[in-house]
């Protein structure tokens, strides 16, 4: 089996797992990899666990379309991460309920979103970031992303939800499943006296897996 029929059978069997799982609701997210051509890509509208391995959009390094259905709108996204990202095999948007409701909070820190409440999400993606909202699809949320990338492999968009790049499709989806539990964790913690990692516990584990 050739690597970009490996990526396509890989992206149906995740996204069935993760919609399986109830990580994201509906046609309300999408995946891509970065494969020799380019990007494969879910198509616009397409529900991950439904994905048909034949008609995933393959485009090119500039988001051209080569085949497969028309790609999801938010393919910008997912270009930024790359862009920014060089080790980024796989990016993966969700709407995640917890993540989701996280990012519709008011006065978090957008360079620092959750606080280091477990050594896990620090070991997977480091330090979380926030953009603003922007309507879904449009150039101003891809530029936000954009500027965020590089320093976050995991980023939360206001109002919207996560998203997050890994050095391959298994590894992004770990990384999602990190952030969501994370959220989940600070939204059950909140008002509650909480103990977190120290700084410096933050700092050593940065050190040694960011």
């Amino acid at each position: 089996m050739t690597p970009l029929a490996l990526a396509r059978e890989q992206m149906v069997t995740l996204g069935k797992s993760m919609f399986d799982r109830g990580l994201t609701p509906g046609a309300s997210a999408n995946i891509s990899i970065k494969v020799e051509e380019g990007f494969l890509m879910t198509p616009t509208g397409s529900c991950i666990g439904f994905l048909d391995a034949e008609t995933l959009s393959l485009l090119d390094e500039n988001g051209n379309l080569i085949s497969g259905d028309k790609p999801s709108k938010e393919f910008i996204l997912h270009k930024a991460m790359y862009d920014q990202r060089p080790d980024a095999g796989a990016v993966i948007h969700l709407h995640s309920t917890w993540s989701t409701a996280l990012s519709c909070k008011a006065d978090l820190n957008p360079d620092d979103v959750i606080p280091p409440l477990t050594p896990y999400l620090i070991m997977r993606l480091g330090r979380i970031g926030l953009v603003p909202y922007f309507p879904p699809g449009a150039a101003e949320l891809g530029a936000a992303v954009r500027e965020k990338a590089a320093a976050h492999a995991g980023i939360l968009m206001a109002n919207h939800g996560p998203i997050v790049s890994g050095k391959d499709l298994i590894t992004a989806m770990f990384n999602m499943e990190e952030l969501e539990e994370s959220a989940k964790l600070m939204l059950l913690l909140e008002g509650k006296n909480v103990n977190p990692l120290a700084e410096s516990d933050r700092q050593e584990l940065l050190a040694r897996f960011g």
